[in-house]
């Protein structure tokens, strides 16, 4: 998993500096319109709304603009309908992609999901041909400097499951519904939290281990990534970390 976490950290870094953050921000909204419209406005008894409120504060979202997207939800103000959808599929080299989207029109984000693999050398899979192998779970990483008996200490006090060394910083695991808990308590004892996410992981991994191939990997996904209607997207690869900065940059 370290390959995977290491390449969120990177994107949280690049998105601070370029129109990543803009995108961001567009994409948070939409699911804080779903989440609204599914189960109300309220995000005391809305768990989903919640979720995405933390997550919306975490990226730095304003209160104003995170108000406006649920009140689209809720019918207050003109939004859109989105359905949900999740693409399944292959990157170069076997590596499998879950892929979440919100979009308004299924064709048009079908066709533009199905060119990416095309272009790009991956493939698309049947329903549950590759989500059989992802569960949610929460993760929450601290900056490497800390000291580990700390974090452990502190992250399990409050339920997280799991600590461990994860390229130079710590992963932290727990349950989905308590990672911003978690994340809560980290910085509350003052440790430098790079980011909580509830992401679906594998515990099969794809080993790349050629700079071509982790070039053409990260390159199906950024694309992936890029498109508009796309929310998140999960893989199983593993590469190491100095070839996945290196093929970054």
């Amino acid at each position: 998993m370290s390959g995977h976490s290491k390449w969120a950290t990177i994107k949280h870094k690049k998105g601070a500096v370029d129109k990543a953050r803009g995108k961001l921000f567009n994409k948070i909204a939409r699911q804080l319109e779903v989440a609204a419209r599914e189960a109300g406005g309220d995000a005391t008894v809305n768990a989903t709304l919640r979720t995405v409120v933390q997550k919306a504060k975490a990226a730095q979202m304003t209160n104003d603009a995170i108000d406006r997207a649920i009140k689209r939800g809720t019918g207050e103000n003109d939004g859109g309908t989105y359905e949900a959808i999740t693409y399944e599929g292959y990157a170069p080299g076997g590596v499998a992609l879950l892929i979440d989207v919100l979009t308004d029109n299924r064709n048009r984000t079908g066709s533009e999901i199905r060119n990416i693999f095309t272009k790009l050398g991956g493939s698309m899979a049947e329903p549950g041909a590759v989500g059989w192998q992802f569960r949610r779970q929460g993760v929450v990483i601290v900056a490497g400097d800390a000291s580990e008996d700390e974090v452990m200490l502190t992250a399990l006090e409050v339920g997280a499951d799991d600590v461990a060394d994860d390229g130079g910083m710590w992963r932290i695991t727990c349950d989905p519904s308590r990672t911003f808990e978690v994340k809560a308590a980290l910085e509350a004892a003052g440790f430098d939290v790079v980011s909580a996410e509830s992401p679906m992981v594998s515990e099969t991994f794809v080993p790349v281990t050629d700079i071509d191939g982790a070039r053409k990997v990260l390159r199906i996904l950024e694309a992936i990534e890029d498109n508009d209607d796309v929310q998140d997207v999960y893989s199983n690869f593993d590469i190491d970390d100095d070839m996945l900065e290196a093929a970054a940059g």
